[in-house]
């Protein structure tokens, strides 16, 4: 069986994050967004994918959405109200209660100021969420008789989640977006060990190794009040629900320390909004708000207020929360657009930017000019301050989790190629993972687990029952680690020597015998190991409307009416045993007994890894025979000739299935090199 993940969105780029997944025969998106640099056809996913005929409620089981950010949402309504899909959706109450305040702002932007054709209506949000089935974190969710999935804290922003999905004996991980350091807000990603067939994880920071978040606090607080002591604006663009609190709870800390008296500003409605689902989901967020929600609700900011947009030009130093984070549209692009052109205001972009956006081309370098469409330019002489204060985990993060989970196969999606390529090559590299980063409207197919219950047969039961005895011969100082060996061995003579060093007679008896002693372990004789594996082959058999049983070989053979055919290959050599004179034994059955016993010896000797039997009338080794030829006209015999006649010769006759091929040829290479009266 295998896992088909094919990637709509976030394919080798960030944005629009939609991964079909066809596991054990159910299909699942995970995911379903649209990507915010494009204003096209681009900013969706290609739906027809999934559906040639775009009969989607047959096409998918489910959708399952980790977070509510449009990059993992914002196609949802318009794939659910205007392509017709109506099955069921999961995500967590977080998500469920938090997606309609983002889709709905979005589509204000896009519809109401900007003026576009309209892709989706309230209407179609709030029709859209009545579909939604919300779950907890851990709670098991039998979506039908086969299809289980199950949601894990993934930090990042409020009510996001980790999804693992089973499907008989196959399972997955879908990451989504997380972090896996805790923040001011949030606690770090917390997912159980699992035995999985598939990973699939974002990579937005692929390469990315951030240092101490408290140097990066630091850093961007100096920045802010260096600016509003020098009279300046600073402008944080930000998305509504996630940055915007982490950097809210950090400054209002700050004033309370400084005793600042500029004013922090949030935007109107959206942020506020927010705010007020944050104080009601406590138990989402991190350890210590959750301690100190008893005394103090960590979101009820002393030193934040609303902003209004007629104070845009208002004189005076402040800082002001915008959104969109990415300045892609919204009250933070025209906020920056009359900033901008100010040297003493400051822009900090705390997060990820997507290509296309303002924010990513002020993250690309330091423009004085940027033309923000064929009729608008907006002059940039503000300071410009990028911090990784970024709700994805970086590099290391995203290795632990891998390592953590240690899966068969990983998939890399939500990030940029060249840096997907490196993290692809130190997943391979060092785990041993194969690892996997296909592009947009690609196929990835991964060898998934398939487990078979089946009775067995008491005649299978008792051959798995029988000893399986195998022997090695080595000598016990090889069971010593070199290292511990030398150790042991300087050990020994430095305490010798001091010993040498006393006069007294009886220290010198004591050194000859702890010289004896260890001498004497070195050169300890072998010691044979046993092992008894019990383990046998058998042959599963599948009939219609019967158990799966397994069977011992011997069975199907009656079952099918057949007899045993076995392929035998065979050898017959001169093997010689020293001279004549050696050869004190009368009787042919004595002599015959002698070569054997000499045969198995130098046999066990040359093959310490192998159980050699000594069976009487013949040698086993694996499935190999060596016995005694006494036929004048042997058909396996290669030759007659005697090369030394006063060297005793008998010929040996060896036989092997195909399977000991390799171990047939090594023994008669040992027969061909040595002669046996030597030993």
């Amino acid at each position: 069986m295998a896992i088909d993940c094919l990637v709509l969105g976030a394919g080798q780029e960030v944005g629009k994050s939609c991964v079909v997944v066809t596991i054990n025969g159910k299909r699942i998106m995970f995911d379903c967004g649209m990507h915010l640099g494009y204003v096209d056809h681009r900013r969706y996913p290609d739906f027809s994918r999934i559906s040639a005929s775009r009969d989607y409620n047959n096409a998918l089981s489910c959708i399952i959405i980790t977070h509510f950010h449009l990059d993992h949402i914002g196609a949802l309504p318009y794939f659910t109200e205007i392509c017709g899909y109506n099955g069921p959706i999961y995500m967590t109450y977080p998500t469920m209660a938090l997606a309609p305040i983002t889709l709905e702002d979005y589509r204000k932007v896009m519809v109401d100021r900007r003026g576009e054709a309209e892709q989706f209506t309230n209407d179609h949000i709030m029709e859209c969420l009545k579909k939604v089935v919300p779950v907890d974190l851990k709670q098991t969710i039998q979506v039908d008789e086969d299809l289980q999935i199950r949601a894990y804290y993934a930090g990042h922003v409020l009510g996001a989640a980790m999804f693992y999905a089973k499907v008989g004996d196959a399972a997955m991980v879908y990451t989504g977006d997380y972090n896996m350091t805790p923040d001011r807000h949030l606690g770090a990603a917390q997912i159980d060990r699992m035995q999985l067939d598939l990973l699939i994880t974002e990579s937005t920071y692929a390469t990315t190794i951030r240092d101490s978040k408290y140097a990066r606090e630091r850093e961007f607080l100096k920045a802010v009040h260096n600016c509003l002591a020098s009279g300046g604006k600073v402008l944080i663009p930000t998305f509504a629900l996630g940055r915007a609190q982490e950097l809210c709870v950090l400054l209002d800390d700050y004033w309370e320390r400084m005793n600042l008296k500029f004013p922090i500003y949030v935007s109107a409605g959206l942020t506020v909004q927010a705010n007020m689902y944050y104080k009601m989901l406590i138990s989402w967020t991190s350890q210590k708000v959750k301690e100190t929600y008893t005394t103090r609700n960590a979101f009820d900011f002393k030193n934040v207020q609303k902003f209004d947009r007629s104070m845009i030009d208002a004189p005076g130093p402040c800082v002001l929360f915008a959104t969109p984070g990415m300045i892609s549209s919204g009250f933070s692009l025209e906020v920056f657009k009359r900033w901008a052109p100010s040297k003493l205001n400051l822009i900090t972009l705390p997060g990820y930017c997507v290509a296309g956006t303002v924010g990513h081309k002020l993250m690309s370098g330091k423009p004085t000019k940027i033309d923000l469409d064929k009729d608008t330019q907006i002059d940039v002489q503000c300071q410009v301050h990028q911090l990784a204060f970024s709700p994805h985990t970086d590099s290391k993060g995203i290795m632990d989790l891998v390592k953590f989970l240690s899966p068969k196969h990983v998939i890399l999606v939500h990030g940029e190629k060249p840096k997907m390529a490196v993290l692809k090559e130190r997943i391979h590299s060092e785990l041993g993972i194969p690892c996997h980063d296909p592009a947009n409207n690609e196929t990835v197919s991964i060898s998934s687990t398939l487990s078979i219950k089946a009775e067995a047969s008491s005649m299978f039961i008792q051959s798995c029952s029988t000893p399986n005895f195998k022997f090695l011969k080595r000598n016990l100082i090889d069971k010593i680690d070199p290292d511990l060996k030398d150790l042991s061995y300087k050990a020994v003579r430095t305490s010798n020597m001091l010993i040498r060093e006393c006069s007294n007679p009886h220290f010198k008896h004591l050194n000859r015998n702890l010289d004896a002693k260890f001498d004497s372990s070195l050169s300890c004789g072998p010691e044979l190991q046993v092992s008894d594996d019990r383990v046998n082959e058998g042959i599963l058999v599948m009939e219609n409307g019967k158990k799966t049983k397994a069977l011992h070989q011997d069975e199907l053979l009656l079952l099918l009416g057949e007899q045993e055919h076995e392929v035998r290959f065979a050898h017959c050599r001169p093997i010689y045993f020293g001279s004549l004179d050696e050869i004190h034994v009368k009787d042919s059955l004595s002599r015959k007994s002698l070569w054997l016993s000499q045969l198995s010896f130098k046999l066990s000797t040359e093959l310490s890894d192998r159980n050699v039997q000594n069976l009487g009338e013949y040698l086993q080794v694996e499935s190999i025979t060596l016995s005694i030829c006494s036929k004048e006209n042997c058909p396996y015999r290669t030759t007659n000739r005697i090369e030394n006649e006063s060297t005793a010769m008998v010929f040996c006759c060896c036989s092997w299935l195909v399977a000991d091929e390799i171990l047939a040829w090594k023994i008669i290479s040992i027969l061909e090199k040595h002669d046996l009266g030597s030993t």
